[in-house]
């Protein structure tokens, strides 16, 4: 089991900096408006040779009420109390101030290994910091510099013997499991789920529910999430990625840069997600925003689950029901066939069926179906239905077959492909969902013209 190292400290200090470039990337927000991060969020990090995990957390606010801040305090307490090593970052350009003596209080009650670091050293500026630093009682501060690289060798020096040693480079190669090829590997990956939707909608409290405790921040304030968090959960034995992301408004309304920043952090894990939850609020669900997601969604082929939330509030659930099922069908025909779950996060209610929807949508998403199967039922809907005379001069599909899976793309051979109507396609696409039962996710459909074989003089 790899060491957890946490970075704490006040606000601005440059905590997510240090966080992504130990990471290797950039997977938390960063910017000079104090209070960024706001939930602690874990990831691989790397130093030289040496393996952890890293997490990334709120700045220390010195609140104990019902407020954010205190909620973001007890989201950093919940860190240091995971964390195996702890690195304490001050500014030292700033030097020392009573938020960071009272955060060191706090730290050596934690009876954890703490090392004390002094970021935004470059230069000379932070020199009268450093030497500030020494009265925080808490070692020798190391000077470096989180956005410049500076320091990291003296960083290492210092977590390394608290470590376990590095890895062999030496291993031993399963010529079996290279026979193997890549889809063994490939179905060990964790079903990556984005839950996504406007803000205030539930999204954190949905994330939550599911794993039972209180990962995340949530209250009544609408837009409390800026970071995509990704979360590694099990559900009966299957791996998932639960990644909570910010609320997405519409775009004319998202002007501070902050905002930009978390809307193109949820477009990125709507890109590499397998499964999106779209979750509305059930009294305020299917709004132009959430069409507008939802179009997104399927554009990028994501596999799509509607997600009612806060179910208990509605006053006659049944019709209510009924009512949603028909506004979807009729406003987002695109994701025809996208299952529609109803849950109540708080009080656990529908978080089975949820899960249930989720799993199918994933199985249909990945499906791969046969070119017999596909040509045998090619050939009975074309007698069935037959393409419309164009010019006068009919379409004659061929042959079909299913080019790649995630999202099941299916290519169609046939004369004249390029004046088959849209509203064929769309019949063959409908068609081929009802057939072989592909409801819960998008569906692609290729047409292209067969290779004349009298084309260029040839014979």
């Amino acid at each position: 089991m790899t060491i957890k190292l946490a970075i704490v400290g006040r606000p601005n200090v440059g905590k997510s900096t240090l966080f992504n470039r130990l990471a290797g990337k950039k997977l938390a927000i960063v910017d000079d408006t104090p209070g960024v991060t706001r939930d602690r969020r874990e990831a691989k990090g790397r130093l030289g040779d040496l393996d952890f995990t890293l997490i990334d957390t709120a700045g220390f606010e010195d609140a104990t009420d019902a407020s954010l801040e205190a909620r973001m305090r007890a989201q950093t307490e919940a860190a240091i109390a995971e964390a195996d090593l702890i690195l304490f970052m001050i500014d030292a350009r700033v030097g020392v101030t009573p938020a960071d003596q009272g955060f060191a209080a706090l730290l050596r009650r934690a009876d954890k290994p703490v090392f004390l670091v002094a970021n935004k050293a470059e230069g000379r500026a932070g020199d009268t910091g450093i030497i500030e630093a020494f009265a925080l009682g808490m070692g020798e501060p190391i000077p470096l510099s989180a956005e410049h690289g500076e320091g990291m060798a003296e960083l290492y020096a210092l977590i390394a013997p608290l470590l376990p040693a590095p890895r062999s480079l030496d291993v031993e190669v399963d010529e079996a499991s290279l026979d193997a090829g890549l889809p063994e590997e490939d179905e060990k990956r964790p079903i990556n789920v984005a839950v996504i939707g406007r803000p205030n909608a539930g999204k954190s409290t949905l994330v939550n529910a599911l794993l039972g405790e209180d990962r995340l921040l949530v209250g009544p304030e609408a837009g409390i999430t800026r970071d995509a968090i990704a979360v590694d959960w099990d559900w009966q034995g299957q791996k998932y990625r639960l990644v909570d992301t910010a609320g997405m408004r519409r775009r004319a309304k998202v002007q501070a840069k902050l905002e930009k920043l978390s809307v193109g952090e949820t477009l990125h894990a709507i890109r590499f997600a397998d499964v999106c939850l779209l979750v509305m609020d059930a009294n305020e669900a299917f709004e132009k925003q959430d069409l507008v997601i939802a179009d997104l969604v399927e554009r990028e082929g994501r596999s799509l689950v509607y997600v009612l939330a806060k179910w208990d509030q509605v006053a006659d659930p049944r019709a209510h029901l009924e009512e949603m099922k028909l506004v979807a069908r009729e406003s987002v025909p695109q994701t025809r066939g996208a299952p529609l779950v109803t849950i109540a996060a708080q009080a656990g209610v529908g978080l089975d069926r949820l899960m249930k929807a989720v799993s199918i949508a994933h199985r249909d998403w990945s499906a791969r179906v046969k070119t017999s199967d596909l040509n045998q039922w090619l050939h009975a809907v074309v007698q069935r239905h037959p393409p419309p005379a164009v010019s006068g001069k009919r379409i004659k599909p061929r042959y079909m077959a299913q080019m790649k899976t995630r999202p099941p793309t299916f290519v169609l051979l046939c004369s004249r492909a390029e004046e088959m109507p849209e509203s064929y396609k769309r019949y063959l696409v409908n068609a081929l969902r009802e057939a072989f039962e592909l409801h819960a996710t998008p569906l692609r459909l290729v047409v292209k013209a067969g290779k004349n074989p009298f084309a260029d003089g040839e014979r």
